[in-house]
């Protein structure tokens, strides 16, 4: 896995009334501080590509729908650089996927409705100066390189 990359399994706790689900708590071993909250959607087979923060802790859950999110290090410290993960997050897999400054993100709805991640970056969106650098979604065919295709693998 990407150096500084978390992972916590999420856990569901269902009742004849609805369900419960803990996402993310101050007492976790790899809270980086609250900066907001925020929620995003795509549709099927949209692709939401690439960026990365200088300074921002990503923290993404996905809610409902299934997301395919890929993570791409470009730092140029880390032991992890030119590495890439993949992961699928939303209905049959709940975890929050911590995402660690200056590595690239994206996601990609897989499901066949519209799939809602919420946030919980580590700072707040700064409207005047907004820590985020992005590339287009196809950026294997840009100057940049990132070595990830969005295509569907199928076989």
């Amino acid at each position: 896995m990407i150096d500084g990359v978390q992972v916590k399994c999420l856990r569901v706790i269902p009742d004849e009334r609805g369900r419960l689900m803990e996402i993310l708590r101050r007492d976790d071993p790899f809270f980086r501080g609250f900066g907001q909250v925020y929620l995003t959607t795509a549709y099927p087979g949209v692709v939401k590509a690439w960026h990365y923060h200088a300074k921002q802790y990503d923290n993404f859950v996905v809610l409902t729908g299934m997301m395919k999110v890929a993570l791409f290090d470009d730092r140029e410290d880390s032991p992890t650089r030119g590495k890439v993960d993949q992961f699928y997050l939303g209905d049959y897999n709940q975890q929050l996927l911590q995402i660690p400054p200056g590595v690239y993100h994206g996601f990609k709805c897989v499901s066949a409705y519209e799939a809602l991640v919420l946030n919980c970056p580590s700072e707040p969106y700064n409207h005047e100066n907004p820590d985020e650098y992005r590339l287009p979604p196809h950026a294997s065919s840009t100057k940049m390189k990132i070595p990830y295709d969005w295509g569907r693998k199928d076989g």
